[in-house]
Parts: structure tokens; sequence; C-alpha cells
């Protein structure tokens, strides 16, 4: 039986720039005939995995640095600087059949997703056939010099992170993974649009007969209440954790916590927007996952103190409601909230919990029971 577990969070986020398109400016999205500010799934995703990552003690990599990093791993070992170039050229030319193609500037063609511990694997196996990289390193098409089953063997190796978002790569098709976790993309519950801020630096050792700034310029930021949603599919995660019901446990909860408290990490010298979510909607789901985000097709519109906060919530809830008269409350094991108003009532958004660990606490017990083998 196919299991989810549902995050659903709104948070508050006071003058920032999250996320940028190509213009520097606040990304957008229009929904509900209302233009709303929008953060990428995978700019809120890269901070959930870091914080995974942490927690877990495994970091992984997503780079074109593979060749480059297997050099400098070779050289600082003593071998010389073109021998390790070679070698670091050799790790991509050698996976799969074709190899994966490499730039003039030693970078892969394509990006990697790996085990940092990777790197120092990869550079065991060039010092181990250093002899035939030496014998190979002067010809023009010195073909595939490094045993491919043992290159392959590495880069295919997973941390939780890359069971939890997946990875594909077309050239090692035996190395990809499907993704056990769904992010969306978060947008504000409100109209919104981006505001200019013009901002001037001061040149500090000018003389006193001087005037005027160092530098100005004008720079983009937003504010607003964003709904955020993300799913992970529990059965994927344990086929991707190989059947292991602990470590998923594990995963499951790192990833509902970083969910929760991370944020992407864009301008924020210049904006400190360190807010957390106002609530937290988890929900444990049999058959099909299911986002509440059609709650603010209609946008939001301030309450009577302009705040939009109260209003996001109370339309969360009010489409809860509606939604379990739908569905029939059918096929839910569990949903459950905790808000930062102690005194509010949510009906339709299951068991009030006191803190965001208490409710990920049951909703992952929910998810992946403990079995007496385990206890």
């Amino acid at each position: 039986m196919t299991v989810y577990l549902d995050l659903s969070a709104l948070q508050s986020v006071p003058a920032a720039n999250l996320n940028r398109d190509d213009l520097g400016s606040p990304k957008q999205v229009r929904y509900g005939n209302a233009s709303r500010i929008r953060v990428s799934s995978q700019s809120w995703k890269r901070a959930i995995r870091h914080g995974v990552e942490q927690d877990l003690g495994e970091k992984a990599a997503r780079t074109r640095q593979v060749p480059v990093k297997v050099r400098q791993a070779l050289e600082r070992a003593g071998w010389p600087a073109e021998l390790a170039a070679f070698a670091g050229a050799q790790v991509a030319a050698s996976a799969g059949k074709k190899g994966i193609g490499t730039e003039a500037a030693g970078h892969t063609s394509v990006l990697l997703f790996l085990p940092e511990a990777a790197i120092d694997e990869l550079a065991a196996v060039c010092t181990e056939h250093r002899t035939a990289l030496e014998a190979a390193a002067g010809k023009k098409k010195p073909g595939q010099v490094l045993p491919t089953q043992a290159i392959e063997a590495i880069l295919k190796r997973r941390t939780a992170s890359i069971s939890l978002l997946g990875r594909m790569l077309a050239e090692l098709p035996d190395a990809n993974v499907d993704g056990a976790a769904q992010v969306a993309h978060a947008f504000t519950t409100h109209a919104a649009e981006p505001q200019r801020d013009y901002f001037t630096a001061v040149d500090d050792w000018l003389g006193e007969a001087d005037t005027g700034s160092g530098h100005l310029d004008t720079a983009e930021f937003s504010a607003g209440v964003f709904y955020r949603y993300a799913t992970v599919n529990v059965a994927d995660l344990l086929k991707n954790l190989e059947g292991d019901t602990k470590a998923a446990r594990t995963v499951l909860g790192s990833f509902a916590e970083h969910f929760l408290l991370s944020l992407p990490q864009a301008k924020k010298n210049s904006t400190a927007p360190h807010t957390v979510p106002d609530l937290a909607y988890l929900a444990v789901r049999e058959h099909r996952p299911l986002s509440l985000a059609a709650a603010f097709e209609t946008p939001v519109t301030a309450d009577q103190k302009g705040g939009f906060s109260h209003p996001s919530r109370t339309a969360l809830d009010t489409y809860a409601v509606n939604l379990n008269r739908l569905t029939g409350q059918r096929n839910r094991r569990f949903h459950g909230h905790t808000v930062i108003d102690p005194e509010a009532k949510h009906p339709g958004l299951g068991t009030a919990h006191e803190s965001f660990d208490q409710l990920i606490d049951a909703a992952i017990t929910a998810a992946l029971p403990t079995t007496e083998n385990e206890q």
C-alpha cells in the first residue's frame, strides 16, 4: 500500500528576495487572476537538502567538478599535474558505455549528484591503476583506461538525501534514483508584487568637503504570507533505503523538520528574513497525496488590522473542512496541526499539537508504525 506524508505550512516572510529571476527580481506566478510572489521548489529544496545532510552526517554534492576534484586530490598526493588532470578526465570517460563528456575547463558536461566521499574513492581507483594511466596519458585516443564497473559503482552510490530527492543521469541510467519527495513552488496567499529599494553606500574615507555616496543602485524585494507544500512517498523512500524502516523514520523526521525550519539563503545578509511558519499541517494519506494550494486560488484579503496571516489560516482551515467533506475523510491515517495562536481552533486541520516536534513525531508514527521487532 502506498502511503504519503503531506506537509503544508503558512509562513510570513518580511522584506526579502529569497529566489530571483534572470533580472534579479523576486520570482512571480499568476494564480487566480492575481500576481503572487513565488519561491521555486528547487530553491527551497536545496535548503532542505543541506539541513538533512547535516543532520545525518552524509553530505552529497550536485556538481560538474568531479574530474577537477579528483585531479586536486591526486595532486595533493604528489602526482604530476598533467597526469592528475588526465586521471580526473578518465574518471568521466570511463563511466558507462560511452563515458560522460567533459569540457575545456575539465568540468563534466552534466551535473552529477554523488556522496562527497566518492572523490577519495575515485582517487583511490586512479592510484590503483596509475601504471595504466601513465601508459595511456600521451595517446590521442586513450579510450577508457579505468575499470568502468568500479567507476560506475562509486557514481551510483546513494546517500539519504539522494534516496529522498532522487537523481537523474542519462549517461548512466543505472545510477538513476526516483526521488521519494516532491516539493511544490511556494507562493503568496494574497496578491503581491516586487518592490524596488533605492540604496546608497557611503565611502568612509571621503574628505570633509566631499559629498555624495561611494555607490548607489536599486534592488528588488518582496514580502508576504507563503503557502508551502511537499509530500513524501513513504513506500518509495523505503524502497530506496532497501527496506530500512528505522532509517526511513530518521530521514522522514529530518525532512519534515527542515521543510518547516529551513529558508533559502539569498540576500540573507541584507534582509535577515528568518521567520518560521505560524501554522503547520501534516497528514498521512493512502493512495494519493493532497495539496491544499487551491485554498488560495481566490487571493486572501487583509483583515481589519491589515494582516494576511490570520485570514490565510482561516482560508486554509475552511478549505480543509470542505475537502474533508468531499473525500469523506477516507484513506487518511492521520492529520494534525500546530499553530502560533494556541487558542485558535482549526477543526479542518485535525488534532492540535503544541509544537513542531510533537506534530512530526505523531505523523511519522502513523506513516511508519513501530513493529514489535523494533521495540
